[in-house]
């Protein structure tokens, strides 16, 4: 069972910063695109920013100019670097990838466990 490991979440006050990290397992063949959603209480789950593996990304409009995404290929680790935070960025954000556990085998979609984001005064 392969594990994405989430941290970084918190609470922070309007116009303050965070940094969530995702980690997939070294172990594994490859990590194709990685991205991160977030669900609010009561709406549905939304993409946040996404990159693929040639670095490529892809923003929600809400969210452009403030948050950037970003990984670092050798750890098969995701970041999100959140500034200029909202209180309706407020919300329980959740790391995605697409991984190749063996090669020659297809990619597959796993979901990190959430982190919660509380933006506040």
């Amino acid at each position: 069972q392969v594990q994405l490991v989430e941290s970084g979440g918190g609470l922070v006050q309007p116009g303050g910063s965070l940094r969530l990290s995702c980690a997939a397992p070294e172990s594994i063949w490859s990590v194709n695109a990685m991205g991160w959603y977030r669900q609010a209480p009561g709406k549905e789950r939304e993409l946040v920013a996404a990159t693929t593996s040639d670095g490529s990304t892809n923003y929600a409009d809400s969210v452009k100019g403030r948050f950037t995404i970003s990984r670092d290929n050798a750890k098969n680790t995701a970041y999100l670097q959140m500034t200029g935070l909202k209180p309706e960025d407020t919300a329980v954000y959740y790391c995605n990838a697409y991984i190749v556990l063996v090669r020659g085998t297809m990619p597959r979609d796993y979901w990190g466990q959430g982190t919660q984001v509380t933006v506040s005064s």
